[in-house]
């Protein structure tokens, strides 16, 4: 079992890059009507990763917390979990 949940983000502002506090992750693109496909992310040793369907680019930042972004906003919240 994970030990750790992945989260998933949205990037509905459009933003080119989103920092945040994890390498792995789910990007849904914008949040649904506006959704593509949910793709797992792994920046592996990398930095940075490139979503392949909307060109988001995030971007680790140790600083930040596992539920934080810049901007904010980005990570979503699933109130039926």
């Amino acid at each position: 079992m994970a030990d750790h949940a992945t989260p998933h983000l949205a990037n509905d502002a459009g933003a080119d890059k989103i920092f945040v506090g994890v390498k792995e992750l789910q990007c849904m693109g914008a949040r649904p009507p506006f959704d593509h496909p949910h793709v797992f992310l792994d920046m592996g040793q990398d930095t940075q990763v490139l979503c392949p369907y909307c060109s988001t680019l995030y971007v680790h930042d140790d600083r930040l917390h596992a539920d934080q972004t810049d901007p904010r906003g980005a990570i979503v919240i699933d109130h039926a979990a």
